[in-house]
């Protein structure tokens, strides 16, 4: 019994040992993340160009941004958009079909060849572009230049031409002209060319109106865009229009599976 004594000892000794180890580890607390700290781009740009940033929530904003969602309303089912802001890379979903951009492909899911007839590299970003509006204009590579106002029911909006270095994008040779309220500061007209398809310059210019807002995390988006007749400078009738719903920016950051080509299993014979 005596032998036993010390033997008892050294066990209850030894289990508290352990356990005290393991209570210290318990304890152990991670050191939080540290939230990168994003720079103000504002003085990059013309005064002019900064003051629509500002008016609109400010473009160090939406770079602490990394994810954007909306989606476009449509009476046969919305079509949502996610884009990862830093990569740009795409996803657009229906319940017909899905088709995305993972930085080297455009790719394209679908029921049967009715469901999407567009062109996927062309229409993977189109809508985000538009819609993105003003902040997509303080992309890399582009150049401003002040313009003559457009003049719209007796009211002279401020302009600037958006142009784009070669090798910018798809369609470095597109144009856009963004007009504003010179009161409010406030994005008010698009005009815009596309040249992905010819791949030369055009003096086409399409037009659109921002007709109203939604708050979006702190960044002023597009509720409605309104395509104007333009001709000759002048604009004329609404000719379409497209409304938005359930967006949302987010500093988290997509997952870049999203955005992959799926993979399509090939059934075998039995």
């Amino acid at each position: 019994m005596k032998k036993l004594i010390p033997l008892l000892l050294l066990i209850v000794a030894f289990v508290s040992c352990k356990q005290e180890v393991k209570t210290e580890q318990e304890t152990v607390v991670s050191e939080p993340v540290k939230e990168e700290t994003i720079p103000d781009r504002s003085g990059n740009f013309p005064e002019d160009i900064a003051a629509v940033f500002t008016a609109h929530g400010g473009i160090q904003a939406f770079d602490q941004m990394n994810t954007l969602i909306f989606e476009m309303v449509k009476p046969e089912g919305n079509e949502k958009h996610t884009t990862d802001l830093k990569t740009r890379h795409a996803r657009i979903e229906t319940d017909k079909f899905a088709l995305g951009f993972d930085g080297n492909e455009a790719w394209l899911e679908q029921e049967d060849s009715t469901s999407f007839k567009g062109n996927p590299r062309f229409y993977h970003n189109l809508m985000f572009y538009f819609y993105a509006m003003p902040f997509v204009l303080g992309d890399d590579g582009i150049s401003y230049e002040k313009i003559e106002d457009l003049k719209v029911e007796d009211v002279s909006y401020p302009g600037y031409k958006i142009s784009y270095g070669d090798g910018i994008g798809d369609s470095p040779k597109d144009n856009y002209f963004v007009y504003y309220d010179e009161a409010s500061k406030k994005m008010k007209f698009l005009g815009y060319t596309v040249t992905f398809f010819s791949k030369e310059k055009s003096e086409k210019i399409n037009l659109i109106e921002y007709s109203d807002w939604n708050d979006v995390n702190g960044l002023l988006l597009p509720k409605t865009l309104k395509w104007r007749v333009f001709e000759n400078g002048v604009a004329g009738e609404v000719r379409s229009e497209r409304n938005f719903a359930n967006a949302n920016a987010s500093k988290e950051k997509p997952s870049p599976s999203l955005f992959k080509k799926p993979i399509v299993e090939e059934s075998k014979t039995l």
